[in-house]
């Protein structure tokens, strides 16, 4: 069965290229995936049950990597 999918994609491209999607991978098992927890709330809570999942469907490692915010400029100018 065929449908129709719609990606927003979040650069704001005024015109959108035309992608095709890949293949869906015929199992995760072995695979490292990476999760990114980008601090938004209860974000850890949601990404440690993905991880849960992933694992349960085989994949090798779940590796976690925290969004670091950018420091504000008045610290940048201190430095100089």
């Amino acid at each position: 069965m065929q449908s129709t999918i719609t990606l927003l994609d979040p650069t704001a491209e005024l015109q959108t290229a035309a992608r095709q999607l890949l293949p869906r991978l015929e199992s995760i098992a072995g695979l490292t995936v990476g999760l990114l927890d980008i601090s938004k709330p209860r974000g850890k809570e949601f990404l440690d049950e993905v991880q849960k999942h992933l694992e349960e469907a085989g994949a090798s490692e779940a590796i976690f990597q925290t969004h670091l915010h950018p420091c504000s400029t008045d610290r940048v100018d201190a430095e100089d």
